[in-house]
């Protein structure tokens, strides 16, 4: 059991059915180690042992009255930006740190349906609005690969509480990277699915036309797994999408049955010279590089495409995401939850010293500049205009894929960078040139290792598919693991037994 952690979903899931460890057993060695080791990396800010364990004793007798629900038992913890009925949500922030939701999340709804057990409520930059997790109000969290370098952000406390092996897998939510960025920093494979795959109901919204929940884990299927549940058409949100809904897991199983010696055979990988730009780390791109001449020793193509220049993406996304956060934030006021200071002299001094109070400096300054970008006189030359650009870059992606079939890049110029690095504003924001592009046309994509620095951090590669096409995207990384290893290495923490 002292290593029952680096297991896979799939492993753990065969072990709970043969009977080899109960969930209750599982749920305790998982518990064991937050306890002895996050101190260390900071990646949880609400612990719900003891309602875990009552759902594992109960997953337990369930599955000894015949319940074959594949996930049942299988523990998991969310990331702080789901609202959960009776549980804190805070989404990093000061100025919900009283906030007990009234009610589930749709996807936190769906995955209780499955039987998982919810460990806790993870760590995040304050309102998902940052690259390294130092925004958040209950303090930055540390990479297990190395506690002197930052996990990524926003999603940084999923990405290092998988990496650190106290969880198998957890649940994340992706703006403009923030599943895949922290995916590449940590070692793990994260998606971001289809805009409109999964219900955003429940989730506390930063961008609401770029916001979407996805699914982090050591491998493609780990999140295949966790990824199942989440999905689905949900009346309560009007940007989810009535769509076939496949079973992720089998498409993989399927996958490799059918695989031979060339399993990537016919597949075209489009590679874009935009990707490869000045800023890109050299250890990166070798991997980066190496991994694709992987692909194509496995019998895929590589071909050339053009998409739009990173740089337009960035300055598109860093025009309408804060425009959007603006807007989104505008409720949390002071009045009805939240922070709210103390003796305010009117409406006014409420309004203003419970903000500049409650939101950090990095949320402040998104609010700031969506509220320019907004207001009269600049709403056309700004907003409007990059809204434009938005449906050319969309145009760009449906071109390329004429040509290929999926779209390779890397996640990030650069791997996880020190905690001490003081990073200006603009730098952070370079760390999503890579990401960015995919949430503006609403595309899947997702990030999976191939490699390590000369120092040891991981590196990441992106795949991007067309819309829906999760299974290709999940298909691909799976079988390219069937036959590669990164997938396997393990982080210090996760390496430590308690």
């Amino acid at each position: 059991m002292s290593e029952i952690h680096l297991l896979s979903t799939e492993q753990l899931i065969t072990g709970l059915q043969d009977k080899q460890f109960s969930s209750l057993e599982l749920t305790e060695h998982y518990l064991k180690r937050i306890d002895a080791l996050d101190g260390k990396i900071n990646s949880f800010i609400t612990h719900t042992s003891e309602t875990a364990r009552a759902q594992a004793q109960a997953a337990d007798e369930m599955r000894a009255q015949g319940d074959k629900r594949r996930l049942l038992g299988v523990p998991m913890a969310h990331k702080d930006i789901f609202c959960t009925q009776g549980v804190l949500t805070t989404c990093g922030s000061k100025m919900l740190h009283n906030f007990v939701s009234p009610y589930n999340a749709t996807i936190v709804s769906n995955i209780d349906k499955a039987g998982m057990i919810s460990l806790g409520k993870l760590n995040m930059d304050e309102f998902a609005m940052g690259s390294d997790n130092s925004s958040s109000y209950y303090g930055t969290v540390q990479n297990p690969w190395n506690l002197e370098r930052v996990p990524g952000g926003s999603s940084g406390g999923s990405a290092a509480a998988v990496a650190a092996g106290f969880v198998p897998v957890a649940t994340g939510s992706d703006t403009g990277g923030s599943i895949r960025q922290p995916a590449s920093f940590c070692g793990l494979t994260g998606i971001k699915p289809t805009y409109g795959r999964v219900s955003r109901f429940g989730m506390i919204a930063y961008a609401s036309s770029l916001d979407q929940a996805g699914s982090m884990g050591k491998s493609a299927k780990d999140c295949a797994y966790l990824l199942q549940p989440m999905i689905g058409h949900d009346p309560r949100d009007a940007t989810s999408i009535k769509h076939d809904i496949p079973d992720y897991v089998q498409d993989l199983n399927d996958a490799e049955a059918a695989a031979g010696d060339k399993p990537f055979e016919g597949l075209r990988i489009g590679v874009a010279k935009e990707y490869f730009s000045e800023g890109l780390d050299s250890e990166v791109e070798q991997a980066v590089r190496t991994a694709l001449k992987q692909y194509e020793d496995l019998g895929a193509t590589i071909v050339e495409v053009n998409i739009t220049d990173p740089e337009i993406t960035l300055a598109t996304y860093y025009m309408l995401a804060p425009a959007e956060a603006s807007s989104n934030l505008s409720r949390f006021d002071g009045v009805r939850f939240g922070y709210r200071c103390e003796n305010p002299a009117d409406l006014v001094d409420l309004y203003t010293r419970s903000r500049s109070e409650g939101f950090g400096p990095e949320v402040q300054r998104r609010i700031l500049t969506g509220t320019y970008a907004l207001s009269a006189g600049y709403f056309d030359a700004y907003y409007t205009k990059a809204q434009r650009i938005r449906r050319l870059i969309v145009k760009d992606f449906d071109e390329a894929f004429a040509d290929c079939d999926v779209i390779a890049s890397p996640t990030s110029p650069t791997a996880a960078y020190k905690l001490s690095e003081d990073l200006d504003p603009a730098s952070m924001y370079l760390g999503d040139v890579y990401t960015i592009a995919v949430n503006l046309a609403g595309l899947p994509a997702l990030s999976q290792p191939v490699g390590l620095t000369s120092d040891g951090l991981p590196i990441g590669l992106q795949l991007i598919g067309q819309y829906w096409q999760e299974s290709k995207l999940l298909s691909t990384a799976h079988l390219f693991q069937q036959h590669t290893d990164h997938h396997l290495q393990h982080s210090l923490i996760a390496k430590e037994t308690v």
